[in-house]
């Protein structure tokens, strides 16, 4: 979270990547090392989930583009303080229009892209997992449940929005789950146009599913891609596509 600034070419492509930091350096210390080539922006270090050690990764984004070429050149192949390795500092991968199609081809090589099977969604899966960790460092979790014995369910169809871009379906939803949660995960992907959480008549309380929409197939292909086998509390949630099984007789 940053404050939002007009965009500029002298503040566009301003985020570092820095690997190899000792895993005893802390945020503070990440930023105290950087802050002598200009105004940080945000700062983080990636950490494992289980263990909450650091991966030895971790993002810089400066003010201004030029500070963070200033950072490299000083920083790159250094040794800094309590280190016996020199770290790495680079230029972040932007999670660009072009990073997305590039994952997304490699994701989609098949000709019947839309419903993969389970199997082919885990292979595909583990190919995902290991490009958004080469691009951004980002490790998911994958459940190999299928959404197969669900879709049943799907067949809801949400009033007044008929058509509207892709239907994503959302289950494992926890009791209390509103649709601000579904707004939150699924926003960074692309376009939402629709949230809805389906909720008990009686109680008001979620069901344990939810629908979102979004307008672009490869946003939302995106979304389920990453977003299925994620953990929610202490829920798995499973996210496909909405298959509508109404029409059958």
């Amino acid at each position: 979270v940053s404050y939002a600034r007009p965009s500029s070419a002298s503040i566009r492509d301003a985020n570092l990547y820095v690997s190899g930091l000792p895993k005893t350096m802390t945020q503070k210390e990440l930023e105290q090392l950087f802050s002598q080539y200009g105004r940080i922006i945000t700062s983080r270090i990636l950490v494992d989930q289980v263990t909450g050690i650091s991966r030895g990764v971790g993002f810089i984004r400066f003010d201004k583009r030029i500070e963070a070429e200033e950072a490299i050149k000083g920083l790159n192949g250094q040794k800094p303080p309590g280190a016996t390795e020199p770290i790495t500092v680079k230029f972040a991968n932007n999670p660009s229009q072009k990073t997305n199609q590039a994952i997304l081809s490699q994701l989609y090589q098949s000709p019947n892209r839309r419903y993969p099977g389970p199997l082919a969604q885990q292979a595909q899966r583990f190919r995902l997992d290991n490009l958004l960790n080469m691009a951004y460092g980002v490790k998911s979790r994958f459940s190999p449940m299928t959404i197969d014995g669900m879709t049943s369910l799907a067949g809801i169809n949400i009033p007044g929005h008929p058509g509207t871009g892709w239907c994503i379906f959302v289950y494992n939803l926890a009791p209390d789950a509103d649709e601000s949660i579904l707004w939150q995960m699924f926003g960074p992907f692309g376009a939402v146009t629709n949230v809805k959480v389906i909720r008990d008549f009686n109680t008001n309380k979620c069901k344990g599913f939810g629908f979102v929409t979004m307008t672009n197939y490869d946003e939302a292909a995106m979304a389920i891609a990453s977003l299925n086998g994620y953990r929610l509390g202490d829920r798995v949630l499973q996210v496909s596509f909405k298959t509508n099984k109404t029409h059958k007789a």
